[in-house]
């Protein structure tokens, strides 16, 4: 048996191209502005968002490594 990985190169992903790339600063730079703008409006519900960030966190972040 021959466990060797294929030599087929895989296609590579979206964000990794140059267009790809290209999209992400620009959604970056987009939300950047957009909070900067609106920062009155999101101000007073920042610690809930916060606290939000937390059982995300733990829903997403530990399904890394198969043990579940």
């Amino acid at each position: 048996m021959n466990h060797s990985p294929s030599s087929t190169p895989s296609a590579p992903s979206f964000w990794r191209s140059k267009s790809g790339i290209a999209l992400g600063m620009l959604l970056v730079i987009g939300l950047f502005y957009l909070v900067r703008e609106h920062y009155g409006h999101i101000s007073p519900i920042l610690p809930y968002l916060i606290l939000l960030l937390c059982p995300l966190m733990h829903l997403f972040g530990h399904h890394h490594g198969g043990r579940h």
